[in-house]
């Protein structure tokens, strides 16, 4: 399945980069949700390691105590990238203009996408990309919540439920050959539905979805 034109439409379709021009100095979900995503992120990568941070921001809730080879950075907001401590280098692209990244080929131990995936597109070329750039045996993992810019998600994603938003993200690993079976990670609250209604226990689901670099592929 390849997504439909309208499917890849935004509410707001002007350039990307007039939206993230002004430099937001804020997460984008909660503290719970970070710390799942760090606590994730320390079971799956590995010490001196190549990462790619990819549309990324001021912060990359990497683990702290994690020593990495190298940190590469990408997003559509200098000033924020240049804010991100664990960066070792960083580049600015939009890539619903140009999917293709300036990196080589099987580069990368791993890439991460958080809470961004939504605002693709043209996922299947990214997540080609991502194929391309990883070693055999890399890691890719891609969170995200129920939060967005609602004007810049595409009709997929605005219309779909959380259930479906995560089958979304696993079509986009299977559209491209030579990753293996998509792993799903939910963890949503466990608070009776009229309680998190008034905002009593209620924190952001948070969902992953993880591939690997097929060894031989």
């Amino acid at each position: 399945m390849t997504l439909r034109p309208n499917q890849r439409q935004k509410l707001d379709d002007t350039d990307d980069r007039l939206f993230y021009a002004y430099p937001r100095f804020v997460t984008h979900v909660d503290d719970g949700f970070i710390q799942q995503l760090t606590d994730l992120y320390r079971d799956r990568l590995k010490p001196n390691t190549r990462i790619i941070d990819m549309m990324s921001s001021w912060v990359s809730h990497l683990p702290e105590e994690i020593e990495f080879a190298h940190i590469e950075g990408h997003g559509l907001n200098a000033e924020e990238l240049a804010r991100n401590p664990r960066l070792n280098h960083y580049f600015v692209q939009n890539l619903n203009d140009n999917p293709q990244l300036p990196l080589q080929d099987q580069d990368f131990d791993a890439v991460l996408i958080c809470v961004s995936v939504q605002y693709l597109q043209y996922p299947e070329a990214v997540f080609s990309e991502i194929h391309r750039i990883l070693k055999p045996g890399g890691i890719a993992i891609i969170s995200f919540s129920n939060r967005m810019f609602f004007q810049k998600a595409i009709q997929a994603w605005r219309d779909a439920s959380e259930a479906a938003r995560v089958e979304l993200v696993k079509h986009y690993f299977t559209s491209v050959p030579g990753f293996t079976t998509p792993e799903v990670i939910v963890r949503q609250s466990t608070m009776p539905y009229f309680l998190q209604l008034m905002s009593i226990g209620a924190g952001d689901p948070f969902y992953a979805v993880i591939a690997h670099r097929n060894s031989n592929s």
